[in-house]
């Protein structure tokens, strides 16, 4: 089985080079690799070049400027459909992951029966070993729908909303979590990985990225739902995720105004009561 990675970096490559590795270490399958720098500092790119000089069949693409998340991964799926053809199922999103040994084996072996869905959410474990899908089941209620409005209505507000929310996870937390042992189709993945089939690529040529990042999973849910698919979630196949290692060099004041943003484009879509 010949089976696609897409990765974007940005100044953290350490975790890109233990994601290639530990996805090679499974035998018996052929890889298709594109790495896409978003134009990160030179000392992160050399350490990229130094990952494909050890491993001379991964494709190093580098932006002349950060062009964000889903937006880096549409280049580098162009390029794996491109040239590897073959690839039946890629694998898309961050590169600060880990992949089990029989991480392609367990691809293998139920990719008949998942061949129906144009993209799957595999079980993404931290390292702590808490389980982050499946993020969203069936949606979000209005009274969580409205604390994001107000967490995004201004930074400082938001600080104290997210404050509040540590001081009472139990009010705050999502349980769809709990249920990961169960597989089916469900609202949202986590954003961090997905699987793309057959499926997803009879009917688009790439991600839906109408912002920057953050608020992909809406944005791929939104992306099926308008052709009558929705992701689905697949225990029997597991990631390890380094849970903020793709963000953080980004200073937090960054990161929220880049999540304001994404939650308006959102907000152009759905509404508090529907």
């Amino acid at each position: 089985m010949k089976i696609g990675y897409v990765c974007t970096n940005y100044n953290n490559s350490g975790y890109t080079a233990k994601a290639v590795r530990t996805l090679k270490a499974g035998a018996g399958h052929e890889y298709a690799i594109a790495v896409v720098d978003n134009n990160s500092n030179p000392e992160s790119v050399q350490q990229l070049k130094e990952l494909a000089a050890e491993f001379p069949d991964i494709q190093l693409i580098l932006n002349g400027d950060n062009v964000g998340y889903f937006r880096g991964l549409n280049i580098g799926i162009r390029y794996v459909r491109e040239h590897h053809p073959a690839v039946e199922w890629m694998v898309v999103g961050n590169n600060d992951l880990e992949f089990p040994v029989d991480f392609a084996e367990k691809l293998s072996e139920h990719a008949p029966s998942l061949r129906e869905h144009a993209v799957v959410s595999p079980d993404v474990v931290t390292v702590e070993g808490e389980h982050q899908n499946p993020h969203v089941i069936s949606g979000i209620s209005p009274l969580r729908e409205l604390t994001y409005d107000l967490y995004y209505a201004n930074y400082y507000l938001g600080l104290v909303i997210l404050k509040l929310a540590k001081l009472m996870p139990s009010l705050s937390e999502r349980s769809d979590e709990e249920e990961w042992q169960t597989p089916r189709p469900i609202y949202q993945g986590h954003g961090s990985c997905y699987l793309l089939g057959p499926r997803f690529f009879e009917q688009f040529d790439e991600l839906w990225a109408p912002t920057f990042m953050m608020s992909e999973e809406y944005f791929l849910s939104k992306q099926l739902s308008d052709v009558g698919q929705r992701v689905y979630y697949e225990p029997a196949i597991q990631v390890v995720h380094h849970w903020h290692g793709s963000l953080e060099n980004l200073p937090s004041k960054k990161r929220w105004n880049m999540a304001r943003d994404a939650h308006r484009e959102y907000r152009k879509h759905v509404g508090i009561f529907r």
